[in-house]
C-alpha cells in the first residue's frame, strides 16, 4: 500500500504555482537535487511554513542564491534545519529509501514481533528497561516463547541507557537479557535470547471476542493500527459484533500509535452509523493552502462520518451512543483523533492512561513536479513525511498536546500485564466492572507503576506513530 497525497491537493499545487521554481533538477548534483525538493515540498505543504524564515516564498532572490543556500547542507541537516524544533514538531520525518517508508505506513516491517515499551529504572534518569506489551503470532520472538508482561534490561550485553536505546534496539539480531521486575527494581534473572528481526505484515486487529457479562453483550476489540489494506477486515469484525446483538463496545488501543485518518473516520462510522454525512474531523493546513480551499472547495477540509469503505462495501455500524476506549500513553495520533472526533456525538467513557497528545497529521511527499511517485526523480530515494495539518473535532476542539485525559486514570502494572483477551487482564477487568456496575468505578487492580514511561516502540522506530492522509 503506497501512501500519496489527496488528489486535490495535487491539482492544488498547480493552480498555486506553490514553489514556483525551476524543477528540471538534471543539471544539478544529487545531494543539491534532493536538497531543492526538501525545500520545495516544505515551503509547499509544511504546517509551519509562514513561521519559518527561510522557507519563505520571498526568501532568495533567485535560483543561485537558493542553491547557494542549500549546498551548505546534508540532506538530514537540512531538514532539521528547516523544520520547527520540538515540541511544536515532533513528528515530521525525511527518509533516504521511501520503501521503507512505504512499508511501514502499511504495518509491513522487519521486527522480531515484540511490540514493548521503555521505562526508567526506579531512582534513574538514565538507565531504562523495556517490558513487553505483545508478541506478533508466528513472530521470531513468539517461537521463543517471549510473551506479554516479559522485562528486559540489555541488548547484547549492554544495558540500555536514554542514549543507546537507539543504536541499540535498532541492531539487526538482537540478543535479549530479561529480567525480573520486583517492587519496580530490575533483577537480572540469567536468560538471554537471540532475536533476528525479518520482514513481517502485522494484522491490526490482534483480538476481538464478544464477553457475556449477565444480560449485557460485551464487544471486545484489540486495535493495534488505523491500516486502510485491512478496513474490510475490520468491518467483518463489527459485522460479527452486529450479528451477535452487543449492547456495549471496549476498543483498546493502549497500543495503537495511529495511522490512516480515512480509516479512522470509518470506524468511527462503524461504532456509530446515525450521523453519515455529518463532520467527524476538520483539516487546518497552512495559511496559503487553507485560504484557498476556502474560496474554491471547503467540502475538502472536512471528513465526514459514511456509510461506505474504500472499497465501496458497505460499512456494518452497531448505531452506538457509548463507547469505552482503553488507552495508555502510547495511544497516540489516528487513536486520539477516533476519540476527540467521537466525543461531539456520543459518550466516550476512556480508561487508562494519558494519550501522547499527537493532533497533526501528514502526507507522503516525493521528489516529482506534483510530489506523488508519477515522474519521481530516478536519481535518488528520498521522501519525506512533514507535518501538514492540524485536525479539530465538530465542535472545533483539537488542542490536546498534553494528551486526552481519561474518564478514569488507570496506568498499568507492569508487574501485573495479564493476558490480552482474558476477561481478568486487569484494564479489561477495570473497564467490565464499570459496565456491569452501570458506570461506577468500584473495582480495581493495583495500578501504580513505580517506573516513569520513557518511549513506546513505535516512538523508537522512525514514523510508526504517525496520523497521515492517503489518496482514496
Amino acid at each position: 500500500m503506497k501512501k500519496k497525497i489527496f488528489n486535490i491537493f495535487i491539482v492544488l499545487f498547480s493552480l498555486l504555482n506553490i514553489a514556483c521554481t525551476d524543477q528540471d533538477d538534471n543539471g544539478y548534483d544529487t545531494n543539491l537535487q534532493v536538497n531543492r525538493f526538501i525545500w520545495r515540498g516544505l515551503n509547499a505543504y509544511y504546517l509551519w511554513q509562514p513561521d519559518v524564515a527561510d522557507l519563505a516564498d520571498n526568501r532568495f532572490a533567485n535560483e543561485f542564491e537558493k542553491n547557494s543556500f542549500l549546498s551548505n547542507y546534508t540532506p538530514f541537516d537540512l531538514f532539521n534545519t528547516l523544520k520547527m524544533p520540538a515540541p511544536t514538531d515532533r513528528f515530521s520525518v525525511l527518509f533516504d529509501d521511501y520503501r521503507t517508508l512505504e512499508g511501514i505506513l502499511s504495518g509491513n516491517t522487519k521486527t522480531t514481533g515484540i511490540d514493548y515499551s521503555l521505562f526508567y529504572v526506579q531512582g534513574s534518569t538514565t538507565d531504562i528497561y523495556g517490558s513487553v506489551n505483545y508478541v506478533l503470532p508466528n513472530s521470531p520472538a513468539s517461537q521463543l516463547g517471549i510473551t506479554r508482561g516479559d522485562v528486559f534490561y540489555a541488548i547484547n550485553n549492554e544495558s540500555l541507557t536514554v542514549s543507546n536505546y537507539k543504536s541499540l534496539l535498532g541492531n539487526e539480531t538482537l540478543n535479549i537479557h530479561f529480567a525480573q521486575l520486583s517492587a519496580g527494581n530490575i533483577i537480572a534473572n540469567g536468560v538471554v535470547k537471540t532475536v533476528t528481526k525479518i520482514q513481517i505484515q502485522e494484522d491490526p486487529i490482534y483480538h476481538y471476542d464478544v464477553i457475556n457479562l449477565g444480560t449485557k453483550k460485551i464487544g471486545y476489540l484489540v486495535y493495534n493500527a488505523f491500516l486502510s489494506d485491512y478496513e474490510s477486515a475490520l468491518n467483518n469484525v463489527f459485522g460479527y459484533f452486529k450479528g451477535q446483538g452487543i449492547t456495549h463496545l471496549i476498543v483498546d488501543l493502549r497500543y495503537n500509535s495511529g495511522g490512516s485518518v480515512a480509516t479512522a473516520t470509518r470506524l468511527a462510522s462503524m461504532i456509530t452509523g446515525q450521523f453519515s454525512g455529518q463532520v467527524f474531523a476538520k483539516q487546518q493546513w497552512n495559511p496559503k493552502l487553507q485560504n484557498y480551499l476556502l474560496q474554491n472547495n471547503p467540502s475538502t477540509l472536512n471528513n465526514l462520518f459514511t456509510t461506505t469503505l474504500s472499497n465501496g462495501g458497505a460499512i456494518q455500524s452497531l448505531n452506538l451512543s457509548k463507547v469505552y476506549i482503553l488507552t495508555a500513553k502510547g495511544t497516540a495520533s489516528a487513536s486520539e483523533l477516533l476519540i476527540n472526533g467521537l466525543k461531539p456525538y456520543i459518550n466516550v467513557v476512556q480508561i487508562g492512561d494519558v494519550t501522547t497528545g499527537k493532533n497533526v497529521g501528514s502526507v507522503t511527499l516525493y521528489d516529482s513536479p506534483n510530489f506523488t511517485k508519477n515522474q519521481i526523480n530516478p536519481n535518488h530515494n528520498y521522501a519525506m513525511q512533514p507535518i501538514v495539518l492540524k485536525i479539530v473535532n465538530a465542535s472545533n476542539f483539537g488542542d490536546y498536546t498534553s494528551g486526552l485525559q481519561p474518564t478514569s486514570t488507570f496506568v498499568e502494572n507492569r508487574e501485573n500485564m495479564g493476558v490480552l483477551g482474558d476477561t481478568n487482564e486487569p484494564l479489561l477487568a477495570t473497564a467490565l466492572n464499570y459496565i456491569a456496575s452501570n458506570g461506577k468505578f468500584s473495582y480495581s487492580f493495583k495500578s501504580n507503576n513505580s517506573s516513569s514511561y520513557f518511549r513506546g516502540k513505535k516512538e523508537v522506530e522512525a514514523f510508526q506513530d504517525e496520523m497521515y492522509l492517503e489518496s482514496e
